[in-house]
């Protein structure tokens, strides 16, 4: 009985002296913190690589239909519609891309992965920023099959390479600023179905109803005031211009303070619903 007592007494100290071994590892800042849930979301794509269909298949569909279908109608040549189209189509692959993440945010939820994240001693937002960081490759390798297809079609921006460069990186920003819409739905609604579903009634008008596909001076006047104050039409405008080779500032502007208000209002949201998510 004593020999029991006395090992039951020695076995704490034991622990103790096993975890007090050593320093402790300094706490992951926010930065480390992002990127490594940013990490988490780029292996998910190696294990699943069907989530990259959207990113693939859907601007190659896109720029081909609407070239080889609508291009002789609208501009009188396929060759001089896909200069007006691929600027267009770049956009519409990038930001349509967006409503992924919301998407794979509430699956995420919905298998209470989340749960286990808010438990961690980490920065609260690295796992909602890690998964827009996760998703910025994304869009990037679908401009990237976008420009390459437009090349080997027959594409050839005027901006050259710097002004094909400098709409991307334009085109990423505001996409990571869309992505905080969705991810403030994911957190709202409660399947992913839904999520989808309302994702699409939002970004069919706000693609469809710009200068995508047309343009605006071939609409009805009250449907070019529309156009106008859609924040997708001055994003086209500007990969248009850049890859044109102008630099239309005032248009850059717009896009910007877009950007910005996205962030300023859907990011406080988030992170509030995302505190109290039961």
């Amino acid at each position: 009985m004593n020999t029991t007592s006395t090992e039951q007494a020695s076995a704490p100290v034991a622990l103790r002296s096993v975890l007090s071994a050593g320093e402790r590892p300094p706490r992951p800042g926010p930065v480390l913190t992002s990127l490594t849930f940013g990490w988490r979301a780029l292996l998910k794509i190696k294990h699943v690589p069907e989530q990259l269909v959207d990113v693939t298949m859907f601007p190659i569909m896109f720029t081909l239909m609407f070239t080889y279908l609508f291009g002789g109608a609208l501009a009188g040549s396929t060759e001089e519609y896909l200069q007006f189209l691929l600027p267009g189509i770049l956009v519409q692959a990038n930001v349509m891309i967006t409503m992924n993440t919301g998407i794979t945010l509430n699956t995420d939820i919905q298998k209470g992965v989340f749960d286990r994240f808010r438990s961690l001693p980490v920065w609260r937002p690295s796992p909602l920023v890690g998964a827009l960081l996760g998703d910025l490759v994304r869009y990037s390798v679908g401009s990237a099959i976008v420009i390459v297809l437009g090349l080997v079609l027959g594409f050839r921006p005027e901006g050259g390479a710097l002004g094909v460069v400098l709409s991307v990186v334009l085109l990423l920003v505001f996409s990571f600023c869309l992505s905080w819409l969705w991810t403030m739905l994911s957190l709202i609604l409660r399947t992913p179905n839904s999520v989808a579903g309302v994702s699409m009634m939002v970004m069919f008008p706000l693609t469809f109803v710009s200068n995508i596909f047309v343009d605006p001076r071939t609409m009805p006047g009250w449907l070019q005031a529309v156009v106008e104050v859609n924040p997708i039409t001055h994003l086209v405008t500007v990969v248009r211009g850049l890859m044109g080779g102008s630099v239309p500032a005032g248009e850059i502007g717009w896009v910007l303070v877009s950007s910005v208000l996205l962030v300023a209002v859907f990011g406080p949201i988030t992170m509030v619903l995302y505190r109290n998510k039961k």
